[in-house]
C-alpha cells in the first residue's frame, strides 16, 4: 500500500484541524480522510478489539494485552512503542507516517488493534469475523478532565479552548469520537450481541490482578500467579509513565508537546474534583442522570 498524501499538509504532516463528521459522529479530520480505508478494512477471526473512548486508561489496557500476550517477558515488551506494538485503526497523521491500517496489514496474527470508535462505526468485517473486543470505560468526568489536558498537549486534534468551553464541548458530544454517553451505551449493549469483555478503570485501578486475569482468561491464556503478579507491576502507572515505550515520549514534540503537559499525567480516580465548579458538576450529574436513564451499566461514584 503506497503512503497516502494528506490533502491539506503539502508542507507538515502535523494540524490542528477541526473534527469532521461521519455519520454523526465528530472524527478528527485525519481519521475522516482515510474513512473509506476503514470501513473497508478486513479482520481475521483471531483478530481482537481494544476499545475505549480517549483518555479511558487506553494504552494502559493495551500494555496489559500486550504483557498477557507475551506471557510477561519484559523485552519483547520492549520491541517497540505501544503505538506500533497495537496499531491504532483509524490514524493516519500524514505522508511520513504509515496509516493505522497499514501497520496492521503488516502484522502477523493474532493482531491486536486499538480504535476509539464507538459500535457503530466498526467496521463490519469484525462481527463477520466474529472478533472479540476487550472495552475499557472510565466514569466520564475522570474522562473529560483527562481528555481537556490531552488536547491541550496533543496538537493533532482540535483546540481545546478553555476548560469551561471543552466541559460543554464535552457535555454537547462536540469532541472527537463523539459522546461518551452515546461511546459507553452502544458498547455496553454490544455485550449482548459479540464477544466484548467491559472492564471498567477503577476497577483496574483497584485491583490490578483481578482485570489482569480477567483479560487473560478472555485471550485464551493460561498465566502463572507470578506473571500475573509482574504483569501487574510492569502495567502500574508509575513504570509506565517512565517508559518510553509506552509513555509516547517517542513521538516528536509537534505531534505530542509534553512539556505543555504529560501523556500520563496523572492516572488517578477522582481528579475531576480538583476541576468541576459546584455548578458544572450540578449541570453534568442532571445531563448524566438524563442520558443513562435507560442503560444498565453502573460506575461508582458516576455522580
Amino acid at each position: 500500500m503506497d503512503p497516502i498524501q494528506h490533502p491539506d499538509l503539502p508542507d507538515s504532516p502535523f494540524t490542528r484541524a477541526p473534527f469532521e463528521v461521519v455519520d454523526n459522529v465528530a472524527l478528527p479530520r485525519w481519521s475522516a480522510d482515510i474513512w473509506e480505508m476503514v470501513e473497508k478494512f478486513q479482520a481475521k477471526p483471531d483478530d481482537l478489539l481494544i476499545v475505549t473512548y480517549p483518555k479511558a486508561g487506553t494504552t494502559w489496557i493495551q500494555e496489559i494485552v500486550d504483557q498477557v500476550n507475551w506471557s510477561g517477558d519484559v523485552e519483547s515488551c520492549k520491541r517497540a512503542p505501544i503505538y506500533d506494538r497495537i496499531p491504532f485503526l483509524e490514524y493516519f497523521v500524514g505522508p511520513t507516517m504509515p496509516t493505522g491500517i497499514e501497520l496492521i496489514e503488516k502484522m502477523p496474527s493474532p493482531r491486536m488493534i486499538k480504535t476509539h470508535l464507538p459500535f457503530q462505526l466498526i467496521p463490519k468485517s469484525f462481527w463477520e469475523q466474529d472478533c472479540k473486543a476487550l472495552v475499557v470505560a472510565r466514569n466520564a468526568k475522570d474522562c473529560l478532565v483527562s481528555y481537556y489536558h490531552f488536547h491541550r498537549m496533543c496538537l493533532i486534534l482540535p483546540e481545546p479552548g478553555t476548560w469551561q468551553e471543552f466541559f460543554q464541548k464535552f457535555m454537547d458530544g462536540q469532541v472527537c469520537w463523539g459522546s461518551w454517553f452515546d461511546h459507553v451505551k452502544g458498547w455496553w449493549e454490544a455485550m449482548s450481541h459479540h464477544r466484548v469483555l467491559f472492564l471498567f478503570y477503577e476497577d483496574i485501578k483497584e485491583n490490578p490482578r483481578q482485570e489482569i486475569l480477567k483479560v487473560a482468561k478472555f485471550m485464551g491464556k493460561v498465566l502463572e500467579e507470578e506473571v500475573i503478579e509482574k504483569i501487574a507491576q510492569l502495567s502500574s502507572f508509575n513504570v509506565m509513565k517512565d517508559n518510553p515505550m509506552a509513555n509516547y515520549t517517542t513521538l516528536p514534540v509537534e505531534i505530542m508537546n509534553q512539556n505543555i503537559s504529560r501523556f500520563m499525567r496523572k492516572g488517578q480516580v477522582g481528579d475531576w474534583k480538583n476541576h468541576f465548579t459546584v455548578a458544572q458538576n450540578a449541570e453534568f450529574d442532571e445531563q448524566y442522570e438524563r442520558q443513562m436513564a435507560n442503560c444498565s451499566v453502573k460506575f461508582r461514584n458516576a455522580l
